[in-house]
């Protein structure tokens, strides 16, 4: 009965939470077309509602750990949900990501995601967009900010391996830009799939910065292993240990 209505509590809070992302990008729009600012602020506004919904209708809470970088960097994080996203991107001040271009083309959506800085991509064409991204920023056309992407590549449950990609060690060395890595548990309690949310304590952690300028291949083991540990270290405060971990 008591996941039953935990489950219920669950459904709710995730029609309400993808109700208010429309409301919010209506509400916002005008500002957002008229510049970043707008823009901003109601990707901000709603990672706000996203946390304070949680924890009165499901019961989660959300902690973020650590000193959220504010220059212009690398964020590498675990990714382990949608939660993940929205306590990163609430606790930086100009966070963008990396997009397929059609995203562009999306209506309301690719117009925030132009405005908050997102570099679009073609396939295969990644070196291109960033360096076209590093001329706007040092022209004055676009604002410095932090440009947040997940080494691995996708979501990757709780206990599961997946590979660190190279790709963020090659933008590592091309944008010679220091990386704040970023360790989470929020898996534990808000799946990559699925309604259940569980009630607890969901934590992101903003780790030491790795400076600027190491080998590619010595930065991506580095990152691996500081990222790795500290997710291991956090989901075991939470009552999980990985079996992977512990033979």
């Amino acid at each position: 009965m008591k996941y039953a209505i935990q489950w219920v509590r669950s459904l709710f809070f995730v029609v309400q939470m993808y109700v208010a992302m429309m409301v919010f990008g209506i509400v916002f729009f005008p500002f957002a077309l008229m510049g970043s600012a707008g823009a901003f602020k109601a990707c901000h506004s709603y990672c706000v509602w996203v946390r304070w919904t949680a924890k009165w209708m499901v019961g989660l809470n959300t902690e973020v750990r650590g000193t959220p970088p504010t220059g212009q960097v690398i964020v590498a994080a675990k990714h382990q949900s949608f939660l993940d996203i929205i306590l990163i991107y609430g606790a930086i001040p100009r966070g963008k990501f990396i997009a397929k271009k059609i995203l562009k083309f999306s209506p309301m959506l690719g117009q925030y995601a132009w405005r908050i800085g997102c570099v679009f991509v073609d396939r295969g064409k990644r070196a291109q967009a960033i360096s076209a991204m590093m001329d706007d920023v040092a022209k004055g056309r676009k604002e410095a900010g932090q440009l947040v992407i997940y080494p691995q590549g996708t979501r990757v449950a709780p206990g599961d391996d997946k590979p660190y990609k190279m790709g963020v060690a090659i933008l590592y060395s091309e944008l010679g830009q220091d990386c704040v890595p970023v360790a989470v548990n929020v898996g534990l309690f808000w799946p990559r799939r699925g309604i259940y949310r569980k009630p607890g304590t969901a934590v992101v952690e903003f780790l030491p910065t790795i400076p600027a300028g190491d080998d590619p291949k010595a930065f991506l083991q580095k990152l691996e292993t500081v990222i790795e540990t500290h997710s291991d270290r956090l989901m075991a405060e939470a009552g999980f240990e990985n079996p992977k971990r512990n033979p």
